[in-house]
């Protein structure tokens, strides 16, 4: 009985990094595609291809019910936040190194504090004002004021700033529908959404690219059930350090792939905003220990 108990955590967190890793490598096909089609044009094909494989899977499992039956406004509103946070990472790792896009993106936990405080009326402890300090600090050591204005940058932190607010509505929501409806909808959603700007800016992908659309599609979808699957396994305060594994898989799919080699501030920023996101877990794994106790 206890080694099944210890198994599952075990399994979580190797899931877990599974699908941090995973993540990478769609950023990195992100950005490769960049240089011939435009960001905008990915984001939908992104969504696109994800729909076309989910959708049958739903469909298959629940039938003509495949969406949330209820706080479908919810579910909508936490779809645009992530739709527009991917549609401006796209557009940031088409203009600077995946690591430095990765580590400015990072400061979405930061933000989500901030949100919380003020919309939730969570309160703000030494520990959280800590590490809004930390985040700030790195945050800035990435955009380095003092040095050549990057756009690529800003809109990294322009993500950082709508995934903290899809996490936010996702707590507001306080959903429990079936992953695989929560899924469906935010894929067919996405592309729907999407779909305009698709229009705008489209490019018919070339037989040697599609297949990279396709693994966009297909590696989104794998990484997103493997972390529903690590949740399944172990309990979100192990799992939440785990994200920032991403910050390794963009470094080095950026110096393998497109030979981008990090700097000293983006290194330092990357060290500030890692440790006030742990501060964050920390924070709260002790607080849920406490009200356990």
């Amino acid at each position: 009985m206890n080694r099944n108990v210890a198994k599952g955590p075990a399994h979580g967190i190797a899931l877990m990094t599974l699908a941090m890793l995973t993540i990478p490598a769609v950023d990195g096909l992100a950005k490769y595609l960049s240089s011939s089609y435009s960001p905008l044009f990915i984001g939908w094909a992104r969504y696109a291809v994800a729909c076309a494989v989910i959708v049958p899977f739903a469909a298959v499992r629940h039938g003509t019910r495949m969406f949330p039956s209820e706080r479908i406004g919810a579910h909508l509103l936490r779809t645009i936040f992530l739709m527009i946070a991917m549609t401006l990472y796209f557009m940031s790792v088409a203009r600077i190194p995946l690591a430095t896009a990765a580590t400015a993106s990072f400061i979405s936990p930061i933000i989500a504090v901030i949100l919380a405080v003020l919309m939730l009326k969570e309160r703000l402890t030494i520990r959280k004002m800590l590490s809004l300090i930390l985040g700030f600090g790195g945050a800035l050591a990435v955009l380095r004021p003092d040095a050549e204005f990057e756009p690529g940058v800003l809109l990294a932190l322009a993500t950082g700033l709508f995934f903290a607010c899809y996490m936010i509505a996702t707590r507001m929501a306080a959903e429990n529908s079936d992953p695989l409806k929560t899924l469906a909808f935010q894929c067919v959603a996405g592309a729907v959404l999407l779909t305009p700007q698709a229009v705008w800016s489209w490019s018919v992908p070339s037989a040697g690219n599609l297949k990279f659309f396709v693994a966009i599609g297909v590696l989104s979808l794998i990484s997103h059930g493997l972390s529903i699957a690590a949740f399944q396994k172990a309990d979100a305060s192990t799992l939440a350090p785990l994200v920032y594994v991403e910050l390794i898989g963009s470094t080095l799919i950026g110096y393998l792939v497109f030979g981008e080699v990090p700097g000293v501030a983006t290194l330092m920023g990357a060290g500030l905003i890692v440790a006030a996101g742990l501060m964050l877990v920390e924070g709260r794994s002790r607080s849920r220990s406490q009200s356990a106790a």
